[in-house]
């Protein structure tokens, strides 16, 4: 009877190491560590819990806090960051940021599968890896960051994740629509012919970069590349718009 207590305090002490040990990767020291605990725990774990008499709250509250401080921070650093950015221009970016995909990559980054605590069901099923329970656990993540340390706390959390697609995004021009604003220059004049000529497409297939001329009646106006032929082309299309004095 005593061994088999003692083996239920080691796996609760046990847990608690690796709460801690997931506090220390993701770079932030909480002040209440129970906080985290419960952002890293899904409803099919809590439910189990609740099964044997114990009580567990699950992330789902703080999903909830942390989609909202995720759009806050987020809207926040595109206004101040991209000035000459219009408001729909804006909405397209932060969409982009904010969805499960992207939220999906900033949780697999941090191994955050591995610490959630899922009921057996969710574990069997492979929940460690499925994109909808890892989006929603980061949010609820960056929840707990900003209940108990602050906005600041959790804008320091973040940025470590959003900065870099956002200039990623931004580079390769997927949000200012460059080739309408060309096409509606072009216009202006009857007869002018623009078309957007892929000149090559190299690297492997996960990583390739594709090179488009913006020829405008068989002269070239603008090059680009992305890593998409639709990147390659609006960043084409800017160098065109360059070319005519846009900016």
């Amino acid at each position: 009877m005593k061994k088999s207590k003692n083996k239920s305090v080691e796996k609760s002490e046990k847990t608690e190491q690796e709460v801690l040990g997931f506090s220390e990767k993701i770079g932030y020291n909480y002040k209440n560590i129970s906080i985290l605990k419960t952002a890293l725990t899904h409803s099919s774990y809590s439910n189990e819990m609740k099964s044997k008499g114990i009580k567990s709250e699950c992330n789902e509250r703080l999903e909830f806090l942390g989609d909202s401080v995720l759009s806050l921070i987020t809207s926040e650093y595109i206004y101040l960051t991209l000035r000459d950015y219009k408001e729909g221009e804006l909405t397209r970016l932060r969409a982009s940021i904010v969805c499960e995909d992207s939220l999906f990559r900033f949780a697999d980054s941090i191994g955050l599968g591995e610490a959630l605590f899922l009921g057996n069901g969710e574990i069997v099923s492979n929940g460690r890896h499925r994109k909808s329970i890892l989006a929603d656990a980061f949010e609820a993540v960056l929840g707990s960051v900003f209940l108990d340390g602050g906005l600041n706390a959790a804008k320091k959390f973040l940025f470590k994740f959003i900065k870099k697609p956002i200039e990623d995004i931004v580079s390769d021009g997927e949000i200012k629509d460059y080739k309408s604003l060309l096409q509606q220059i072009i216009q202006q004049n009857n007869g002018e012919i623009l078309e957007y000529v892929l000149i090559s497409e190299t690297g492997p297939a996960h990583e390739k970069v594709f090179e488009v001329h913006a020829v405008l009646n068989n002269n070239i106006v603008g090059e680009g590349t992305g890593k998409s032929k639709k990147a390659a082309e609006q960043t084409a299309a800017k160098e065109a718009l360059s070319l005519f004095g846009v900016n």
